[in-house]
């Protein structure tokens, strides 16, 4: 190849692209390839419908309208005269605390919701205690404690 000769004594010579492709062919398959990987999983996308729309249920369909109502009922009984310290799940699942309760003591949720996780726990100062969850008059669960200062927990994970 020709060089040509620049006034400072500076040798350049011609770049031609057969030089360059033999000296950088790595880079020129790796373009080659990830334009070829980023042309097919575009083409995938769209052979298998995949759109990028997001689905969200309309605002009407946040209501629970096609469910019977449930009555929940959480029951502790104890000896007479007892307390006992009471922890339960509301409808909403949130955790309610009831302190020094006379026995025996219930508490009733109604709600429309499909499920509802029905947890009751207490603690009493005296033997015996019990707890009860009943569904629409169905008992779900029931337990009891004889020792003094007894812990007794109920639970049902599909009311």
């Amino acid at each position: 190849m020709p060089r040509r000769r620049l006034s400072k004594g500076v040798r350049v010579s011609k770049l031609s692209i057969g030089r360059v492709l033999k000296r950088q062919w790595t880079v020129v398959v790796a373009v080659v390839v990830v334009a070829l990987v980023v042309f097919s999983v575009t083409r995938l996308h769209g052979i298998f419908g995949s759109d990028n729309q997001v689905s969200r249920p309309a605002a009407d369909a946040l209501e629970n309208t096609g469910y019977n109502p449930k009555r929940v009922l959480f029951e502790v009984f104890g000896s007479p005269g007892a307390t006992a310290t009471i922890n339960y799940l509301d409808e909403h699942a949130q955790p309610q605390r009831v302190d020094d309760v006379p026995l025996p003591w219930s508490h009733t949720l109604t709600t429309d919701d499909p499920t509802l996780f029905a947890d009751l726990r207490a603690q009493g100062d005296s033997a015996p205690i019990t707890c009860r969850i009943t569904v629409n008059g169905i008992v779900k669960d029931e337990r009891s404690a004889s020792n003094v200062n007894g812990y007794i927990a109920c639970l049902d994970k599909s009311a």
